[in-house]
């Protein structure tokens, strides 16, 4: 499935890095609230991935049961299989965790899932406030691989306007200088509107 040219973000080409890495761990995208990250995960298991198999810990607080019993990541996978209604596949399919913060069971499973089934492929996503707060001792310490979503730049902002020659044209500027009073008008433009949006 090609890549949608709606809201490209800068981090998206730092997780195939991480899908093909020989020490990938669970991945945890952390950030603040509403910077893009279940939007980022969703297209990037989409793009990549044969199936995604996505489970929400806000919307589904049932998700949490799973991970009572034990935190054995082949019993989990089994039962979020049937749950699920599909087959997790080593490789094949992302498991996305989104809102990871609601569920202390879910969030040390990680460690698990590195130290056990590492086949599997893992993301998951929680602001950095709620994974700070998560309960003493359920934080997996060196079993994850981070990456933080910040919210959108002015860049990243052209590149979802279709306008990424005025990025490129940004970027490639080595020395300041005025620009072009056509270009100086556009771009003026564009960033009212990065600050309304």
């Amino acid at each position: 499935m090609a890549r949608s040219h709606i809201m490209k973000r800068d981090i998206y080409t730092k997780l195939p890095a991480w899908k093909a890495s020989s020490r990938r761990k669970p991945l945890l995208l952390q950030g603040a609230g509403q910077t893009g990250k279940t939007f980022i995960l969703k297209e990037f298991g989409h793009s990549e991935y044969r199936n995604v198999a996505y489970c929400n810990f806000e919307e589904d607080p049932g998700l949490g049961q799973f991970f009572q019993r034990n935190l054995d990541p082949q019993r989990i996978l089994e039962e979020l299989s049937i749950y699920l209604n599909m087959e997790i596949r080593p490789g094949a399919d992302l498991v996305i965790f989104d809102e990871i913060r609601a569920s202390n069971h879910a969030l040390n499973s990680l460690k698990y899932f590195a130290e056990q089934k590492n086949d599997i492929h893992i993301a998951a996503a929680g602001s950095l406030l709620g994974v700070k707060l998560s309960v003493p001792g359920s934080f997996p310490v060196g079993k994850v691989n981070f990456l933080h979503l910040y919210p959108m730049t002015f860049l990243e902002f052209l590149d979802a306007m279709v306008d990424s020659r005025y990025r490129e044209l940004i970027e490639n500027i080595e020395t300041p200088e005025s620009l072009a009073e056509a270009f100086h008008t556009h771009l003026v433009d564009m960033l009212r509107r990065y600050y309304f949006v």
